[in-house]
């Protein structure tokens, strides 16, 4: 348990919320499909007692420099229950000046009223989904969103001053074409974000069985798939957003466009990030939290994570203890994913034990494959990741994974 406390510095901190009232059918997030909102006051008791928990194994009260609600569906919660949570959360941690709030929001089902509870809580950010804004596809995934809701909730964050909102689209859902997602793309630039996430499908029936439901619907072949990507991309940046990779797109003067630039972005489960080398600490149902040498998770069902708590146990369900090269690896995997690049000097400079068996002959001869296809240079310095390489970067990415089962098919395809 040693090696899982946290440093001394400040951390970013995230709260996973699992409640939906209902499924939509294309969701692989870890999620309690219910309509009875009493189950949330019980699930604040259990986050109370696992940050009573976290502190009492730590040995100290931590400071937060960042956090994020996610789901699950945060706005689940009733008014009083986001103030009963923001005051559990500080009681149990001290909240920095300035510190950064964001959440996630499900349109349909958000209230004024929920909105004035988070900003009242210092929410700073805000991101809600969309993901497709024509009505077939809607009606295919179960998820029915029409513009005028989305519109109702842009200009109520706005109003309430939340000068940075994100939009989540999804490409390769079901009946999805080029000339659809277009349309999708120029619908949602009417409201004006700050940043759109353009993630990928993942079909996952084996481990999200509702996602089988799509399938009677049909779902795009890998051409229209990247053609749905590109067309992303193409219209985004014609509209003035800049590609920082990874599935982001945010306007020239966002503080990750700053970042990205100046060499300062970094990466976490939360996503890109400007906060620099904060270890994350997660809680409830399945989050992950990362330190400086772990990665661990907490148990992905309730009534596990339910019974570990109340008896004063820490819900871990699995966990790891990095090495130096593990350390390394994540270092070059960060620097591929955030710069873009993977400079030899600097690698050799940082970890001057482990820099030669991550970037060696292997490797390069692992690489060529992609840089023949024109996804990066390879150079006696390292590598440098092309224009149509950023499409790519969780495949170059994985090159570096010393853990990755290359023979594994559990999980989705990259694009």
């Amino acid at each position: 348990m040693d090696a899982v406390r946290t440093g001394s510095g400040p951390i970013s901190l995230y709260l996973h919320i699992p409640f939906c009232e209902k499924n939509c059918w294309f969701c692989g997030c870890n999620t309690i499909i219910t309509t009875r909102h009493s189950r949330a006051d019980t699930y604040l008791d259990l986050i109370a007692q696992e940050i009573r928990i976290f502190n009492s194994r730590n040995g100290s009260r931590k400071s937060v420099t960042q956090m994020h609600w996610g789901g699950g569906t945060p706005n689940f919660l009733s008014p009083d229950q986001i103030q009963r949570l923001i005051g559990i959360l500080h009681e149990g941690f001290d909240f920095l000046p300035g510190f950064e709030f964001s959440v996630e929001l499900a349109p349909s089902h958000l209230k004024q009223e929920q909105i004035d509870a988070l900003i009242a809580g210092g929410l700073t950010r805000a991101s809600f989904g969309i993901q497709d804004c024509q009505p077939e596809v809607q009606r295919a995934i179960n998820r029915i969103q029409p513009m005028e809701t989305n519109r109702w909730v842009m200009d109520a964050l706005r109003k309430a001053g939340i000068s940075s909102v994100n939009v989540d689209l999804i490409y390769g859902l079901p009946l999805q074409t080029p000339e659809s997602y277009r349309d999708t793309l120029q619908q949602v630039l009417t409201l004006n974000p700050d940043r759109f996430a353009i993630f990928s499908y993942a079909h996952l029936p084996s481990l999200k069985p509702a996602q089988r439901k799509l399938e009677a619907f049909g779902l795009p072949d890998p051409d229209t798939k990247i053609r749905l990507l590109l067309e992303a991309i193409q219209t985004l940046t014609a509209s003035g957003y800049d590609y920082i990779g990874m599935d982001h797109f945010a306007k020239p003067g966002d503080e990750l466009n700053i970042a990205r630039t100046a060499g300062r972005l970094h990466r976490n489960f939360q996503g890109y990030t400007v906060q620099e080398a904060t270890e994350l600490v997660s809680l409830g149902i399945s989050s992950i939290s990362e330190t400086a040498r772990t990665y661990r998770q907490n148990a992905k069902d309730w009534r596990t994570y339910a019974d570990l708590v109340q008896k004063g146990e820490w819900p871990i369900a699995r966990g790891i203890v990095l090495s130096d090269e593990d350390e390394a690896r994540r270092w070059a995997i960060q620097s591929i994913m955030c710069r873009l690049r993977l400079d030899r000097d600097e690698l050799v400079r940082r970890y001057p034990a482990h820099a030669d068996g991550i970037l060696n002959a292997s490797t390069i001869q692992a690489l060529a494959p992609m840089d023949d296809d024109g996804f990066l240079t390879i150079s006696d310095n390292g590598l440098q990741v092309t224009d149509l390489g950023r499409l790519f970067l969780r495949n170059i990415a994985m090159t570096f994974d010393a853990w990755l089962d290359p023979q594994a098919h559990r999980h989705s395809s990259t694009v």
